[in-house]
């Protein structure tokens, strides 16, 4: 998962650009509910990409950690800026929708009716 999420982050323009809401409302026909869809994946890469940062710095994690130690953890600081680095989920989801790379379904379940 790890090296899908830095392919497609490694081919996002680290620019954001203004995006053209009747393009992100034609692929639902609902403009509500195609930022839900966007919503709903970019919490998934939030999860992914932290579970993922978490783990690597679990690596360097030691239960008898000295002050000198915890200074000294160059690694784990560069792990941590590469990061922050990285384009905001709710970018990489709005590409991955307009892109058609989501798959998503539409519940029969109207709740107004």
């Amino acid at each position: 998962m790890s090296r899908l999420i830095r392919k497609v982050s490694a081919n996002t323009n680290s620019v954001v650009e203004t995006k053209n809401l009747n393009e992100i409302k034609g692929k639902t026909g609902n403009l509500y509910e195609s930022i839900a869809v966007i919503a709903k994946r970019a919490n998934q890469i939030n999860i992914s990409l932290k579970e993922e940062l978490h783990s690597k710095l679990d690596e360097f994690a030691s239960h008898t950690d000295s002050l000198e130690e915890i200074h000294e953890n160059k690694e784990q600081i560069e792990i941590s800026k590469a990061y922050e680095r990285m384009p905001n989920p709710a970018i990489l989801a709005t590409q991955e929708f307009l892109e058609e790379k989501i798959y998503y379904r539409k519940s029969d379940n109207n709740l107004f009716s």
